[in-house]
């Protein structure tokens, strides 16, 4: 019997058995098809929530925490897997945002380096910009992360450890319960059918974490929001920052391509793209750098986000069981706040006094309160 069984190979499963296996737990981690290839892979990259301060404390705090770990977790995985996540600080332009002031106040309140700059800043640091952005506030501390480089590095890191069993292609199917315990998953991979017994199972299965729980836990809000996002490759790299306006943002990569993303659209499982949304992405992205109309994308794609109320995520044991745990519903932070929840619920799990007040992401209490109103 393993002491874990993880269900869902993205960036929060790949964390959380990261942080349980160098605890010394023995850990089982499947996805159902290859790990880290739905939304931890479709992602930009950002490490920051955008327009931070529109954000709930609880969204900042887990944050604040991840952002100050991801240097370190970027070096030990070089170490460990020979493979860079190419994490880079490029600083964030938030241009021309509405409510300048009060993202001044929220950075000064939470020590964060932000300032307003002006339109001849802006010339100087990007020159390409569109006319008529007159200001934007700018956080230079801000980075980014190549997200399928840093999903290979914790793969890669993971299959060396002789405590972790990595099983891609491989389906839950259903759970055996006594009283309020699992006491055995079973999973599908192929045609062969098979039952794993562990301590504790933890849902971390995105944007399917409901659908994996539907017929065990109370109501559980958790939706799929479509995002799809374009790429560009330059032979040289025309921008030095991300920006980010109207919601839509470029993204600058070491190696000359550039992200633009994205689009949130109510569509279900159904994760095409479109040709309406590669013309809006366009659209939005030609108004930030008229350059790119000279220009075609190389690659179109999308990904589910996993959507929980105000993006807050459900992280800790859910009520009913003993031993059946998430973490989920991060969605458009997915990869900012994986390190910080993974690290929160593996206090849970190992007994550890937790790096953050764990009670605004407990299942529990917002479980109740959906199935009130």
């Amino acid at each position: 019997m393993s002491d874990y069984l993880i269900i869902g190979g993205g960036i929060n499963g790949l964390l959380l058995t990261r942080e349980l296996a160098s605890a010394g737990a023995d850990v089982i981690l499947i996805d159902k098809g290859e790990f880290g290839r739905e939304a931890s892979w479709a992602g930009g990259g950002i490490v920051s929530p955008l327009y931070p301060w529109r954000y709930t404390p609880a969204i900042t705090a887990l944050a604040s925490w991840a952002q100050a770990f991801y240097p370190q977790l970027a070096l030990a995985l070089i170490e460990e897997s020979g493979i860079d996540p190419e994490l880079q600080v490029s600083g964030l332009l938030m241009l021309a945002a509405e409510d300048a002031e009060e993202a001044l106040r929220w950075a000064a309140l939470n020590k964060r380096n932000m300032e307003k700059v002006d339109a001849s800043y802006l010339s100087r640091r990007e020159a390409g910009l569109a006319p008529g952005f007159d200001s934007a506030l700018w956080m230079p501390d801000v980075a980014n992360v190549r997200n399928p480089r840093l999903i290979k590095a914790l793969v890669r890191s993971l299959d060396k450890r002789s405590n972790v069993s990595l099983k891609s292609h491989t389906e839950l199917i259903g759970f055996c319960c006594r009283e309020n315990r699992i006491i055995g998953s079973k999973l599908q991979s192929g045609h062969q059918e098979t039952q794993l017994k562990a301590n504790a199972v933890v849902i971390c299965a995105g944007a399917w974490s409901a659908e994996v729980l539907k017929n065990l836990s109370g109501p559980l809000k958790i939706e799929p929001v479509k995002g799809q996002m374009l790429l560009f490759k330059f032979k040289q790299q025309p921008i030095a920052s991300i920006l980010l306006h109207g919601g839509r943002y470029l993204i600058p990569r070491r190696d000359g391509h550039m992200l633009i993303g994205s689009t949130l659209e109510y569509r279900g499982f159904d994760k095409s793209p479109t040709p309406a949304a590669k013309q809006s992405l366009l659209d939005s992205a030609y108004k930030i750098l008229p350059m790119l109309k000279r220009h075609k994308p190389v690659a179109q794609w999308s990904g589910l986000r996993p959507a929980a109320p105000e993006g807050i995520p459900f992280i800790g044991k859910l009520e009913g069981f003993e031993n059946l745990y998430i973490n989920a519903g991060q969605f458009r932070n997915g990869l900012v706040l994986a390190p910080a929840s993974a690290r929160l619920l593996a206090d849970e799990l190992l007994g550890g006094t937790p790096i953050l007040d764990p009670r605004p992401y407990r299942p529990g209490a917002r479980t109740n309160e959906a199935s009130s109103v």
